[in-house]
């Protein structure tokens, strides 16, 4: 388990005091170009400096090549890297299972969307057994609301579009821990571990007073209840 509470798309050296200090174990740092949280190299270099040891930087990228995820991770000093992209298509914010191998020695997260259907991670599954048979698979997930085929980079994410927690809660497990995301707030975290038994969770937009932009309070009681969830007997593995 890579982290149990993530707070997303950190975009001022402010928030991240906020973060570190409300005791989540995680921040996520969003690269993905036409996000309203999307960040360049000089503003990650101003946050991950405030960051203190033992708060995990993750890189959030959609679609960006591999030796580029690698120059920004040895620039940032980013301890683990999301893969935020399609799972599949031919458009440039797609992610391949072949990025795995392209990024071996990182520790990798996968965001993967439920959809609808008998098995919601039926497309997780495929990209999965994919990247296992080249070699390598992610070290955790994050499961998200599911977005429409072709949605750009800038938009796959920090939607506030919550995640069916009882479906989570039956589809078999995809393997490595997973977390989930998708619309989760203060005032739902704590109902949405309940339900969905995942372990970790991971949220941007649930805790900003504006796209981009923190609320020191809205961050501090997500994290508390989120703790105070998590401490619960778990559900699933």
């Amino acid at each position: 388990m890579l982290f149990r509470i993530k707070i997303c798309g950190v975009t001022s050296p402010d928030d991240a005091l906020v973060v570190a200090d409300s005791g989540a174990d995680a921040i996520g740092l969003n690269f993905v170009p036409g996000s309203p949280r999307a960040i360049d190299v000089e503003r990650g270099r101003a946050i991950v400096a405030v960051v203190p040891a033992g708060v995990l930087k993750v890189g959030v990228f959609a679609g960006t090549p591999a030796v580029e995820i690698r120059r920004m991770g040895e620039l940032l000093g980013l301890d683990a890297v999301q893969l935020h992209g399609h799972l599949t298509g031919d458009g440039p914010a797609v992610d391949p299972p072949g990025r795995c191998v392209e990024l071996a020695g990182l520790p990798l997260i996968r965001a993967v969307r439920m959809e609808s259907g008998e098995d919601p991670l039926a497309a997780a599954r495929r990209w999965f057994a994919d990247a296992a048979a080249l070699g390598a698979v992610p070290d955790m997930v994050v499961v998200d609301a599911a977005v429409a085929r072709g949605t750009g980079a800038g938009h796959l994410g920090g939607t506030g579009l919550t995640v069916d927690w009882d479906a989570l809660s039956a589809t078999r497990p995809l393997g490595p821990p997973v977390a989930l995301a998708g619309g989760l707030t203060p005032e739902n975290v704590a109902a949405a571990v309940i339900a969905s038994g995942a372990r970790a969770v991971d949220t941007a937009s649930g805790v900003e007073s504006a796209p981009g932009r923190k609320d020191p309070g809205k961050v501090r009681a997500f994290v508390a209840h989120a703790r105070a969830a998590l401490a619960g007997p778990a559900k699933r593995p």
